[in-house]
């Protein structure tokens, strides 16, 4: 497999403290970055497309990474989650505002 495509993106959870909503923000601002027309155009069909997203949070262990996987549009997808992103406390309010990264790759398999 090749990898054609790298996108990254950045969600947030300001006032809920909700680290799956980050992530599906990350991954959302990922794939508006992107279009891949090379697809079609090349007669390729979308199911032979790998996708790997790996999830930066700081509380990786509280992400739901199938329920996360099911929100990629095209292909067969694969989410990972790590320790990254940011816990940001804001002492006024007494609550965390999460910061979630993501990187989703795209493969195709080798084109003759």
């Amino acid at each position: 497999m090749n990898r054609f495509i790298l996108e990254m993106g950045t969600g947030t959870s300001l006032h809920q403290g909700d680290y799956q909503k980050a992530a599906e923000r990350a991954i959302e601002d990922a794939l508006r970055h992107s279009t891949i027309p090379m697809i079609k155009t090349l007669g390729i069909d979308h199911t032979q497309m790998q996708v790997k997203v790996t999830i930066g949070v700081a509380e990786p262990d509280k992400l739901d990474t199938e329920a996360l996987a099911t929100r990629l549009p095209r292909g067969t997808a694969t989410v990972t989650a790590v320790k990254g992103g940011h816990n940001v406390h804001n002492p006024d309010l007494d609550e965390v505002n999460i910061v979630a990264t993501a990187a989703v790759e795209a493969f195709l398999p080798k084109q003759a």
